[in-house]
């Protein structure tokens, strides 16, 4: 009572401060908006709301319903101009009161609207990817569980909760779906079966402000209740022609702030709260000054059809309107982020959301995908617009030499807009002065024996076994004098590393990595071998029955030169347990790694980001290997390994996102050159999955190096890498000039190439893909047998 008492009695001017002070805290600067396409399934209704030409009766020739060929055309059109979102809206019913909505659901053989309109959404679903909302009116359990099983999200605004205007001459006058406690029912039935949900009000239909209040503290109960909904609009009522209330008074521009403004205060910091800036003309940006958070959905194709005089804004004018506040237009689905969880999304439509949805659950905002060469990487974007100031002092204590820790480098994950291009800035700048304009690489050949492996990475298209042979390519497992060839023609090429690795081939013990070390050495026994994850030392140790120190104190007298520290993925263990949960655990890779470095054996350190993980874990990521160099100082180069998810078995499943965003690609490898230094001070970023061009942004953000030209690089191809194969030197020269950097060829270890060896490079003949040889008869596993 005293929260309704002030907001009925204070200045208005001072609940819109406390209400975007709320805003602010719970939402920081992101102004959200859903990319759309309006889908108006049918325009019958059996309600009269005195306010509404959405609902109409037929024009001669039209028909009751959209065709499903009508919706697809609609939806495919949506989905070309990037929209995520496709909004059914349509009338309550019309079944019951129009006998051309009976006679054509009969001759498609459908009982109801709804069940028409699942079939719809669903449609829409498998043929565009387009993630349903509906707002299909009063409906009763049965029906809400039905459409939940095809749609990312649901609504039904409450309106009011004002009985009175069901009477005659009230707004919902004979409008028996309006009545409040039907609708009532149905948000609290949604509540109960888990399904986000949107509501609000809509004001100036003869309510007043008392009864404003009364709905918005419903819909609080409700969501106190139960949880599920995730956001509340506050919409102003249009007066339209042709309608009974087409001389009635529109709340003005005053009564709709203090609408928001109260709606803010009674639901809390953390809820979203929209109102539609097309219903407010050039006035629309004055609405953040209230405490929304959202613009709702914007349709680039579509009209607002429930209010056709009123035209979105454009997205220009809509992100320069919320730039205006100081505020960042981030893109959404239908689904916010809090809600996107398998408690919330039924699994039939969660991979489609995972597959639209970045790694802080907002939608993503490019359509570039790592190892898609199709897609060029957006371009970088100007140092301007709204900050976050807590950014700036993010960078500012790292520029000062603090000790970086969880929640700043999560933070500074978050950057969006012109934050991104300053994170980046600070990151280039710390590069320059660590490394100056040297982009380093090392003239190498990958020798993947085999792709043979006991394990089952959801994330790996590379390793095969008895149902893998679908995923590029048949299993092979190399023999040894194959192995030499290819070391001996690196060499002859002008290579100074061979990197060997494989899976983890059941018949392998820590003896054939001894030989593989072996055949390598004797090929040519001045190359660099850079070999064995720490999956391999693991699994070597445990069949020899030796501790993880001893084998690796073999491994480096047999001639081994340094590791690969891939197997990394994230350093979290609940993320390992989806993504490879038989595979090493955090701890245990930190300690094969750590331990290398004990025994005089530098690494790498990688992550691999993109798939099933969060921000959270990023950092968790970054502040272990930190940690680790601290310590061992054995780390050369810390490389960032973009998710390539086209042929990911978790992928194919539907399970991970479609990898990282550009954005985030761009800001891993920035916020690791900030975090990992001093430390750490080379930053490589992978041409196999970014591409030239992206890794062209990522060099001009932090990193220093470009890794290895390869010579057959396996891996990111068999994941669906359009990327090639080899990077030969001469060309990877021309590419680092043509960005205005030097070309530093190196060492395995960043020392200084040989000139001859890299002159050899430079004249050698590009290498043509490699055809993996049949496996050999050794297989452990009479399954894998069947394979040879």
């Amino acid at each position: 009572m005293l929260l309704r008492a002030r907001l009925l009695g204070d200045a208005p001017d001072r609940l819109m401060a406390e209400a975007c002070a709320l805003r602010d805290a719970g939402h920081g600067l992101i102004q959200s908006f859903s990319p759309k396409v309006f889908i108006p399934l049918t325009r019958l209704c059996r309600d009269y709301c005195h306010y509404c030409t959405f609902s109409r009766p037929l024009e001669r020739g039209e028909t009751p319903y959209l065709t499903a060929e009508e919706v697809l055309a609609i939806a495919r059109e949506g989905a070309a101009q990037g929209c995520t979102e496709a909004l059914f809206t349509l009338g309550d019913k019309p079944e019951l009161r129009h006998a051309a909505a009976r006679e054509a659901l009969e001759a498609t053989g459908y009982a109801s609207t709804i069940a028409y309109l699942v079939d719809m959404c669903a449609l829409v679903l498998k043929e565009t990817g387009l993630l349903p909302h509906v707002n299909a009116g009063v409906m009763g359990r049965e029906d809400l569980l039905a459409l939940r099983r095809v749609s990312a999200s649901q609504g039904l605004m409450l309106e009011t909760v004002a009985d009175r205007l069901g009477e005659k001459g009230g707004a919902h006058y004979r409008s028996p779906d309006k009545v409040p406690a039907a609708r009532l029912e149905t948000i609290r039935l949604a509540g109960e079966l888990a399904i986000p949900f949107t509501s609000g009000i809509l004001i100036g239909i003869g309510e007043t402000r008392e009864e404003r209040l009364d709905a918005l503290f419903a819909i609080r109960d409700l969501h106190r209740a139960h949880g599920h909904i995730q956001e509340v609009i506050v919409q102003n009522f249009r007066a339209k022609l042709r309608t009974p209330m087409a001389d009635a008074q529109e709340p003005d521009i005053a009564d709709l702030l203090w609408t928001i403004a109260a709606a803010r205060l009674i639901l809390g910091p953390a809820m979203n709260i929209q109102a539609p800036p097309n219903l407010s003309a050039d006035d629309f940006p004055r609405l953040m000054d209230a405490g929304i958070n959202d613009w709702g959905g914007v349709s680039p194709v579509t009209p607002d059809h429930v209010n056709p005089e009123a035209p979105w804004p454009e997205l220009a004018r809509l992100e320069t309107g919320t730039a205006e506040r100081g505020r960042m237009l981030v893109r959404r689905l239908p689904v916010y982020p809090p809600w996107l969880a398998k408690r919330w999304i039924a699994p039939e439509v969660l991979p489609a959301v995972l597959r639209h949805s970045d790694a802080h659950g907002w939608g993503r905002d490019d359509r570039w995908h790592s190892g898609d060469s199709a897609v060029a990487p957006p371009q970088p974007g100007a140092v301007c617009g709204p900050g976050d100031p807590a950014i700036g002092q993010a960078l500012a204590a790292l520029e000062a030499g603090n000790e970086p820790d969880a929640g700043l480098v999560e933070l500074l994950f978050s950057a969006r807009g012109g934050d991104v291009e300053r994170v980046s800035a600070a990151a280039d700048d710390l590069r320059q002065r660590v490394n100056g304009d040297a982009v380093g690489y090392v003239v190498n050949r990958n020798i993947n024996y085999t792709n043979i492996c006991a394990y089952a990475c959801g994330f790996c298209a590379f390793s095969k076994g008895r149902t893998h042979e679908d995923l590029r390519g048949r299993p092979y497992d190399l023999d040894h004098d194959e192995i030499a060839r290819r070391v001996r023609e690196a060499a002859a090429r002008g290579a100074s590393e061979v990197c060997l690795q494989g899976g983890i081939h059941p018949a392998y013990t820590g003896q054939t990595y001894l030989e593989i070390l072996r055949t390598a050495r004797q090929a040519v026994p001045g190359i660099h071998v850079h070999a064995f994850s720490p999956l391999e030392v693991a699994h070597g140790a445990q069949t020899l029955g030796l501790n993880i120190r001893e084998f690796l104190e073999r491994l480096k007298a047999e001639g081994l030169g340094s590791l690969p520290g891939t197997a990394a993925e994230i350093l979290d263990d609940e993320v390992r347990a989806i993504i490879c949960p038989d595979k090493l655990t955090a701890a245990e890779w930190l300690d094969v790694i750590g331990t290398a470095h004990e025994v005089g054996l530098r690494t790498t350190a990688t992550i691999m980001f993109g798939h099933v993980e969060t921000p959270a874990h990023w950092a968790k990521h970054l502040l272990a290997i930190r940690a680790l160099q601290m310590r061992t100082g054995g780390i050369t180069e810390f490389v960032p390994l973009p998710f390539v998810h086209m042929e990911a078995p978790l992928a194919r499943k539907g399970q991970t996102r479609a990898g990282p965003t550009f954005r985030e690609v761009r800001l891993m490898h920035a916020i690791a050159r900030l975090v990992l230094h001093p430390h750490i001070t080379n930053i490589q970023t992978s041409w196999t999955k970014l591409g030239q061009q992206g890794a062209t942004q990522c060099l001009q953000g932090g990193a220093n190096d470009i890794g290895g030209s390869l010579m057959n690089e396996s891996i990111s191809r068999a994941a669906g890498s359009a990327h090639g194969q080899e990077f030969p030197p001469l060309e990877m020269d021309a590419f680092i000039g043509s960005i205005g950097r030097v070309p530093l060829p190196r060492t395995t270890l960043y020392a200084d190439a040989d000139p001859s060896s890299i002159e050899r490079a430079r004249i050698a003949a590009p290498l043509e893909p490699v055809i993996q040889t049949p496996p050999r008869k050794r297989l452990a596993d009479p399954a894998l047998e069947l394979h040879a």
